[in-house]
């Protein structure tokens, strides 16, 4: 059985309890590795030795942030009591999101995930979801839900991609969960034409992309749509897909529209995002 390391980033909220859910779902098919992680979110100036010696720059009491740290210790210590002696926790002090992609890359994740209440309005275009930005940052695979899913059964998995780009996906983690559930396999790609020509090129990428992943069972679709978010939507009213792949160039923003970002803050379906570059 092929086996994955896992990262749960927690607040202590029914969001940590929903990404745990979800990696519960995995572990039924894969081995999974299951770590659960703290930020103490704190100004930089407020360290934590490796022997749990805290040291500030005077301005803020060392005794609350020691306060603090005892507090998100013991519910850390709770979370090991309720799931199990399996799982591992960490506590970290630094800037949440920042200290979340750190970790995960230091400690060689292969996947993190997280719980989200999502972001619309004023929130999304002035600073979005944590979550979001995890997506934009971390080069680490981010599989992010938001609500129970203790129920999925992943039978129907969606790839969504420009076939045509440059860029060559040989996604391992995709492929260990194609291997584990063996779902039907949906690529997709949206296209503000109809051209023949154009679709026919689409296929022929869309089964190299096959070719390299391993794939068999696949359904090929070009769906035209005015940008990837709705056209992901409306696919998904269609045909509800248990989940959803779709990678991002990290330029999210103010100045850029992320059609993965704006489907991490908006869609109720569980989304694998990657990075492309």
């Amino acid at each position: 059985m092929d086996k994955i390391k896992v990262l749960i980033p927690t607040d202590f909220s029914i969001q940590s309890d929903y990404a745990y859910i979800m990696v519960s779902k995995l572990n039924e098919h894969i081995d999974v590795e299951v770590h659960f992680l703290h930020v103490l979110n704190v100004p930089d100036t407020v360290t934590l030795s490796p022997t749990g010696v805290i040291e500030t720059c005077g301005e803020i009491d060392v005794n609350y942030v020691r306060s603090q740290k005892q507090i998100a210790e013991r519910k850390l210590q709770q979370l090991v009591e309720v799931y199990g002696a399996h799982v591992n926790t960490a506590l970290v002090f630094g800037r949440t999101t920042d200290s979340i992609v750190e970790y995960a890359e230091k400690n060689n994740f292969e996947l993190i995930v997280m719980g989200t209440k999502g972001a619309w309005g004023l929130k999304e275009k002035i600073s979005g979801s944590e979550t979001q930005m995890i997506a934009r940052k971390s080069r680490i695979p981010l599989l992010s839900l938001m609500c129970d899913r203790s129920e999925l059964e992943i039978k129907n998995l969606l790839m969504v991609h420009n076939f045509l780009e440059e860029v060559k996906i040989r996604f391992d983690l995709f492929r260990k969960i194609v291997k584990a559930f063996h779902p039907k396999i949906h690529l997709l790609q949206m296209t503000d034409s109809q051209d023949k020509g154009r679709i026919s090129k689409i296929h022929e990428a869309m089964d190299i992309f096959a070719r390299q992943n391993e794939l068999e069972g696949y359904e090929k679709h070009v769906i035209q749509d005015r940008d990837v978010e709705n056209g992901v939507i409306h696919f998904n009213q269609m045909n509800n897909m248990d989940l959803i792949c779709i990678g991002t160039h990290a330029k999210g923003g103010i100045f850029h529209s992320s059609a993965t970002e704006k489907l991490i803050n908006h869609m109720y379906k569980p989304i694998i995002s990657f990075h492309l570059n």
